[in-house]
């Protein structure tokens, strides 16, 4: 703890009481893509009300809400921590479970980005997914997020919780940050939220704790010095990055803005903070840039450290196209099978890879092209509809949890005990007051979607997908 002595706002003797209580501060973001009223009927709600608290009530056991996260729209801070893996909203992705200080990066981007225009934005160091999904509910529908993740283990785990939010404007990437490289000036935004020693952690994760040293402070400057300048060519002109660690040391935050300034051409921001957020905000050394620390013992969040800088050089980018087209367009018979599936009003181009077809908004083919061109490894380009067999489509579990499926389409309901067995991936008993007919047909929870099962004569084949099933007991 000597290290953290010089950075801004450390209280030794406070932070110290703050770690030692014990206290474990559980938030959660609503997704405002799934707010529906259906959700007020779920057993566990107290009143009819549509008010964002009333909302986020679940199931029976699920906590009420005690406060809103002040500096995020749809963040609230929960009065204990329930089992999130036996709540089936939470599986439908109707909110995502993330610590209350990232969410800061809402207010940032909302004070440095014009939200409303058609951004590309790359969420960099993406996994699990709580930036990417924060993103993607305050961009634009026609804009598009690139959310990557290097790791492959981790891409994985960003690709489900991608497909559990919903939305169609959005590419998972397994790519190392030099790689973006063939993309010059193709991005207006990229978040890097880096990896970092993780001090800022040690009150929600105490094996950091034993994790930590000044050594792996100095690896871990090093690395976030050779991500920023490996991503910097894919930024355009005037392009935004928003750097955050969660971590308190100097080393890894103000020192790292020092050296980005100084080697490149960036100019730092300074944000708007209240002064009830208790934010502390702090200058670096030598370029005088911003940045923003939140301490435990100051206010509701866990430790973390953001900045947003503004690149001062570059150009446009040059579209590139390939002789043949990446990107396999339907035949109109396909079409006339895929759109039924589909909602009417949303504006989807379908295309097909291999025997896999996709949809996303038509306004993003040319962005996505591009992509393909720099051939980066794509693991999911908006939402997997499903594939054809035959003259029928079988449907991906992510168009049953999407923002783009057609309301109309059969659904039964779930109460708890089935959606758990259900999600579980067990057989389901339905009711028998629930006539169905054979064919694949939608299983919902509190009104929300929640996968498919498939009504034959005799039995029901539950199709929610293997690997996202629960398996705890």
């Amino acid at each position: 703890m000597n290290s953290l002595t010089d950075a801004k706002g450390f209280d030794k003797e406070a932070l110290v009481r703050v770690h030692e209580s014990g206290e474990q501060i559980t938030s959660i973001r609503f997704n405002p893509a799934k707010s529906n009223s259906e959700r007020s009927k779920v057993k566990g709600e107290k009143s009819e009300s549509t008010s964002p608290d009333s909302r986020l009530l679940t199931t029976n056991s699920f906590p009420t809400p005690d406060s809103k996260v002040p500096w995020s729209s749809n963040g609230y801070y929960l009065s204990e921590r329930p089992s999130f893996t036996f709540d089936p909203l939470f599986h439908a992705g109707c909110y995502y479970v993330q610590e209350a200080s990232s969410m800061f990066l809402e207010e940032a981007m909302k004070q440095v980005v014009d939200l409303s225009a058609p951004l590309k934005v790359l969420d960099l160091c993406a996994a699990p997914g709580g930036k990417s999904t924060l993103i993607q509910s305050i961009i634009s529908s026609d804009s598009l997020l690139v959310s990557n993740d290097v790791i492959k283990s981790r891409a994985t785990i960003l690709e489900e919780n991608i497909t559990k939010w919903g939305g169609a404007n959005v590419i998972v990437t397994n790519n190392d940050p030099k790689d973006f490289a063939r993309l010059e000036n193709f991005f207006g935004v990229i978040v890097i939220d880096a990896p970092c020693s993780g001090s800022g952690l040690f009150r929600r994760d105490p094996a950091a704790i034993d994790e930590w040293s000044d050594q792996n402070v100095a690896l871990c400057s090093q690395r976030q010095q050779r991500i920023l300048a490996d991503v910097l060519p894919a930024l355009t002109e005037d392009g935004i990055i928003v750097y955050s660690t969660c971590s308190y040391s100097k080393a890894e935050d103000e020192e790292i803005l020092d050296w980005f300034c100084n080697e490149f051409s960036m100019e730092s921001l300074r944000l708007r903070i209240l002064p009830e957020w208790n934010i502390v905000e702090t200058v670096s050394e030598n370029k005088s840039a911003y940045g923003y620390r939140f301490w435990p013992d100051k206010l509701r969040g866990e430790g973390f450290f953001i900045a947003c800088l503004r690149k001062r050089e570059g150009a446009e980018f040059s579209y590139k196209s390939s002789k043949k087209s990446l990107l396999e367009k339907l035949t109109k018979v396909e079409e006339s099978i895929v759109r039924p599936w589909l909602n009417e009003t949303a504006q989807l181009k379908l295309l097909k890879q291999g025997d896999s077809i996709f949809a996303i908004p038509f306004s993003l083919d040319l962005s996505i092209e591009a992509i393909m061109v720099a051939k980066l490894y794509i693991r999911q380009v908006g939402i997997r509809v499903g594939k054809i067999m035959g003259k029928e489509l079988v449907p991906d579990h992510a168009l049953a949890v999407s923002a783009i499926i057609n309301p109309g389409l059969v659904a039964v309901s779930l109460k708890y005990p089935q959606a758990i067995q259900y999600l579980r991936r067990e057989e389901v008993q339905i009711d028998p007051d629930q006539a169905m007919k054979p064919g694949w047909t939608l299983v919902e929870y509190g009104g929300m979607k929640i996968g498919w099962i498939k009504v034959l004569q005799n039995r029901i084949n539950n199709y929610y997908p293997k690997e996202m099933r629960i398996l705890k007991k």
